[in-house]
């Protein structure tokens, strides 16, 4: 798929990989490896965001996965985010969308919003809350309308 697919189509809190389409090296090869894997990994949708213009400079839509954490005894110390431009020639697919009735806490309400946690249901993700510092954060449940629309329109994960 194509990043406009992935933009128009994956609903937030989907896990999509990308790939440039080169064949994996041997794990021997590990600086091979490592710049591979820079272009052939996945990541979890968590935002969304639709061209904009800065003074005389404009934005295209883009969207972004949070693709890994680093971080010891629970501590996240480095959180890995990669933004990918509609102009990617990158090659995308959906590989899980979120389940029905799970809930996405997004760390704002609106157009902006980042999904900072997926719960399973409203009261882990309340119970979430509890412990984190979020304090304009939305809940919003993942409804079978939404999950189920790739069903009907004939898409497959």
């Amino acid at each position: 798929m194509s990043a406009h697919t992935i933009f128009d189509n994956a609903p937030i809190g989907s896990i999509i990989a990308w790939s440039d389409g080169t064949p994996q090296p041997p794990a021997r090869f590990r600086k091979k490896l490592a710049a591979w894997q820079s272009s052939n990994s996945k990541g979890r949708l968590i935002r969304k965001q639709g061209g904009r213009g800065v003074g005389n400079v404009s934005l295209s839509a883009c969207f972004t996965l949070h693709e890994a954490d680093y971080g010891a005894s629970g501590v996240v110390a480095i959180r890995v985010h990669r933004t990918f431009s509609l102009e990617s020639k990158l090659h995308f697919t959906i590989v899980e969308r979120p389940a029905i009735g799970s809930v996405r806490v997004l760390d704002r309400a609106g157009d902006d919003a980042e999904l900072v946690y997926l719960a399973t249901n409203e009261a882990e993700a309340k119970e979430w809350l509890t412990r984190h510092g979020y304090p304009g954060a939305v809940l919003q449940e993942v409804t079978a309308d939404e999950v189920g629309a790739d069903a009907v329109e004939g898409r497959a994960a």
